[in-house]
């Protein structure tokens, strides 16, 4: 997996909520920052009514579990400063059942981009955390997930692709496959989001998950999108690790499906990397797929053969 140690730390809405606060603790001191940019990330001063209102909806929300939400919360998508109100009720400490709600209304009533915000600074740091201090993920949070693929490119964009850019454990991975697994996904979205995950630089198991659920939806894909995925499995021929279980899966999967979309040239570059890479399982059958019965039992001979010599040694 992906260690991320070298990626940059990404901000996130707690990281905000706390700036904001000691940026507003500083001003009642009298204390002005010596910040060169502080002008020009300076956001306008909200009315005092306004932090009042939106202060008690954030303590509502920390202890909501179901019923009516409050009006004003339900405004803040159609607001030019939404992320500076809603940072104001205090995302951070948000029940379950609040995130899901919220969920609901900012994936209907905000554009794809702003959504891919919210997703990004709110929905997944409250999943992540969720998943490591529970080992799996309650159930409003898994509900919040689900619907936030209602805006697919946001949930893509802000959750799916960020995730594998950080380090993502596999229980986070196999979380977020399942969300995808149990939803209807427009193919250009998610052959788009295949042809990212397949460019990716560095190898990460989570991304094998990912390939491999979308693979198995059986979308029609693009050529652009086969020959991503063709590359992405070639280049491991100069890598000289011992793959995971999960690669050989997604690779398996990738030739079950669009076995007829793969070229001669394409085959002949995923058969060396499967001489490279075996998997005394799954490598037959991939092979089976790509090339025919007849390689799939001179495979099975090799493999038996590998087996009996491991077992003598």
């Amino acid at each position: 997996m992906n260690a991320g140690g070298g990626a940059e730390e990404r901000k996130t809405l707690a990281d905000i909520i706390m700036e904001k606060i000691a940026e507003k603790e500083s001003r009642d001191r009298g204390e002005m920052l010596e910040d060169g940019d502080d002008d020009e990330d300076e956001l306008p001063q909200l009315p005092p009514k306004v932090v009042e209102v939106y202060t008690d909806i954030g303590r509502i929300l920390a202890r909501y579990t179901s019923g009516k939400l409050p009006k004003a919360f339900k405004v803040i998508p159609s607001l030019s400063n939404w992320e500076q109100v809603l940072y104001l009720t205090r995302p951070d400490q948000w029940t379950p059942h609040a995130m899901f709600a919220a969920t609901r209304i900012f994936a209907s009533n905000l554009n794809p981009k702003m959504a891919q915000r919210f997703y990004y600074l709110v929905l997944l740091d409250a999943v992540r955390a969720d998943i490591y201090q529970q080992k799996k993920l309650n159930y409003h949070y898994y509900l919040s997930l689900k619907k936030a693929v209602y805006k697919p490119a946001a949930f893509f964009k802000g959750i799916l692709l960020p995730l594998c850019k950080e380090d993502c454990t596999l229980r986070e991975a196999a979380i977020i496959a399942s969300v995808l697994q149990r939803v209807s996904i427009p193919v250009h979205h998610s052959a788009v989001a295949i042809h990212k995950l397949a460019q990716m630089k560095e190898y990460n198991g989570a991304a094998s998950i990912f390939i491999k659920t979308l693979l198995n939806k059986k979308y029609a894909l693009p050529v652009p999108v086969i020959v991503s995925l063709v590359r992405h499995f070639a280049s491991f021929l100069d890598d000289d690790r011992d793959l995971p279980v999960l690669w050989h899966q997604a690779l398996l999967a990738f030739c079950q499906r669009y076995k007829n979309e793969i070229q001669d040239q394409a085959r002949e570059s995923l058969r060396l990397v499967m001489k490279k890479h075996f998997h005394y399982k799954i490598t037959p059958e991939i092979r089976r797929e790509l090339f025919g019965a007849s390689a799939w039992k001179n495979e099975r001979a090799a493999a038996s053969t590998q087996g009996i010599d491991k077992m003598v040694m």
